[in-house]
């Protein structure tokens, strides 16, 4: 018989258990129904934006394209973590299999990484759009804003093989609870049991590329945006074009802060208890909230919709 102190790639474990709130029985049954509404409506709301971003010839500018594929990358982001939280939170065996939890964090550092660079192509979006105002339909055209998604994607992919590769050689000694509701890079770190310096280094000088370097230029821009709006001589003026960046800064500030509370800190004080809420609220309470976010404030998404909503109604009629 092999024992349980093989490395992980000689002997690589079935499955890994996910703890989630075993340790707190009574928050089961909440949790599943916060996280079973949440899911409903991240899909409901995701996949109208996406549909009236498509469908509606008005929501056809760089903005809108930006837009649909954000609510592309919150529809995957959910989906590939929730369906698995709901299935072992309904199950005594809360379990997930070797070849599943690779998939999950490979899914989902992809995702993470490529919503970071398109993020920064919407501020710059909003840059052109309140600084260079006539020359807006020159600078951004559709062939560059598709450049700019292709970019982020194919980013993202990068950062998720990278991350892949390094973490699948190591060695966890037998070693298979994980205290968490999905797999994620910095959870699967923490369990190994061999020397992560150089996972450790990797996964910081990824951070810094797709978390500060586009927080930098988001805050670049939205000062540039702000000496502008300043300049503006009605108070009508400061408001619309505030109106158009709102949205936006609330999205950046609920992606950004939980990411880089989780990612920035040192591994050593690296908490699974703590980061294991963190995880939850930017992988599901994020993308639930964004396209709210971008309906309640944007008159343009509004009136999509409810041109939609007709279309469909006559439809049924």
């Amino acid at each position: 018989m092999r024992s349980d102190n093989q490395s992980f790639l000689e002997d690589p474990p079935k499955d890994f258990i996910l703890l989630g709130v075993s340790d707190r029985p009574w928050l089961e049954l909440l949790l599943f129904v916060v996280l079973l509404v949440s899911y409903i409506l991240a899909m409901l709301g995701n996949i109208a934006i996406i549909l009236v971003s498509r469908l509606d010839p008005q929501l056809h500018s760089p903005m809108y394209i930006f837009l649909g594929h954000l609510s592309f990358l919150d529809l995957c982001y959910t989906t590939t973590t929730v369906p698995q939280m709901l299935v072992n939170m309904g199950s005594s065996r809360k379990t997930i299999s070797y070849g599943g939890c690779i998939t999950q964090y490979a899914i989902f550092h992809w995702l993470g990484g490529t919503e970071c660079i398109i993020l920064a192509a919407m501020a710059l979006d909003r840059y052109v759009a309140i600084c260079e105002p006539l020359r807006y339909a020159v600078i951004m055209h559709r062939s560059l804003c598709l450049q700019l998604v292709a970019v982020a994607w194919l980013s993202g992919f990068g950062n998720s093989l990278v991350q892949v590769v390094l973490t699948v050689q190591l060695p966890f000694c037998g070693r298979h609870v994980l205290n968490n509701f999905f797999c994620e890079v910095p959870a699967m770190i923490k369990l190994s049991c061999a020397d992560t310096a150089m996972n450790d280094a990797t996964l910081a000088v990824l951070v810094a590329f797709f978390v500060l370097v586009p927080l930098a230029l988001i805050l670049l821009s939205y000062g540039f945006i702000a000496r502008a709006v300043l300049r503006i001589q009605t108070s009508k003026g400061r408001h619309k074009a505030f109106g158009t960046c709102s949205s936006h800064l609330v999205v950046v500030s609920l992606f950004y802060l939980p990411a880089i509370y989780m990612y920035l800190q040192p591994p050593s004080s690296y908490s699974q208890e703590q980061g294991k809420y963190i995880s939850l609220f930017y992988s599901i309470i994020t993308p639930t909230l964004n396209p709210f976010i971008y309906t309640l404030r944007n008159k343009d998404v509004k009136g999509a919709l409810r041109r939609l909503l007709s279309r469909i109604w006559r439809l049924c009629r």
